[in-house]
């Protein structure tokens, strides 16, 4: 005799599979189809390559960057990637006009004792304004500072989408501003 222990799950497993696979391989008038008509986002490559200028790598670059740039999606912020030509495999960018991020650069000339970096979530960035084409944040808080240039004419929006991103991938570290320049006569 079977008990009811074996039976009970014995019969709620063939009414899955029957509603699963069903004896009516069309689907009824009525039932709801998903609308595939609709464009997806354009793959990375539909925008034309951006040079990007990147310095040398350094051991600690090469140790932290890859962290990072295995993170980095296809879409950030509401904008694709871009395929990028450059020296080394820690650039990336998005959108049109594009937002360019480099791992591995130099700290900021600028952040020096008397600067106050903005601190976007959990990370801080030195933000150099004196470009008028393009905003350039570098982050002063990380093992390896990263470099996201920012056309004039676009917001914030990806340096904050990335900087979730960058918290993760890369150790803090506590920021050391250089001292302040001499003065000149």
């Amino acid at each position: 005799m079977i008990s009811l222990a074996v039976l009970v799950p014995l019969v709620a497993a063939l009414l899955v599979l029957v509603n699963v696979v069903g004896d009516d391989p069309e689907p009824a008038a009525d039932s709801p189809v998903a609308d595939v008509s609709g464009e997806t986002p354009a793959p990375r490559g539909d925008l034309p390559p951006v040079d990007v200028d990147t310095p040398d790598v350094t051991p600690e670059a090469d140790l932290a960057c890859p962290a990072l740039m295995g993170q980095l999606p296809l879409e950030l912020a509401g904008e694709t990637s871009r395929m990028v030509r450059s020296d080394t495999l820690f650039a990336y960018a998005w959108g049109d006009p594009a937002v360019v991020l480099v791992c591995g650069v130099a700290p900021p000339a600028g952040f020096v004792l008397g600067s106050s970096p903005i601190e976007i979530n959990g990370v801080q960035w030195f933000v150099d304004t004196a470009d008028p084409e393009t905003v350039v944040w570098t982050t002063v808080d990380r093992l390896v500072p990263v470099q996201m240039s920012v056309p004039a004419s676009t917001d914030s929006a990806l340096v904050t989408a990335a900087s979730t991103i960058i918290a993760t991938a890369i150790p803090y570290t506590e920021p050391a501003p250089g001292p302040l320049p001499a003065p000149t006569n």
